[in-house]
């Protein structure tokens, strides 16, 4: 079972998809469908945000600028 759906129902999914898209589109749908798929994938591993760096000022260089003002 797949998501609740026995092998009956999941036959007449596939029966009612090959009459509606024909069996010359079913691999153009598939190759479609497997590339979105992968680059969702990819697109949310990459999507980990980047760490924040931060200014590297010192403490001298600041204090430095403050008493040339």
């Amino acid at each position: 079972m797949i998501l609740g759906l026995g092998v009956p129902e999941l036959a007449v999914i596939l029966l009612v998809v090959l009459v509606i898209f024909g069996p010359k589109n079913l691999p153009k749908m598939g190759a479609a469908i497997g590339k979105t798929v992968k680059n969702v994938r990819q697109g949310m591993e990459d999507d980990e945000p980047d760490p924040i760096e931060e200014p590297s000022v010192s403490h001298a260089e600041s204090s430095k600028d403050d008493t040339d003002a």
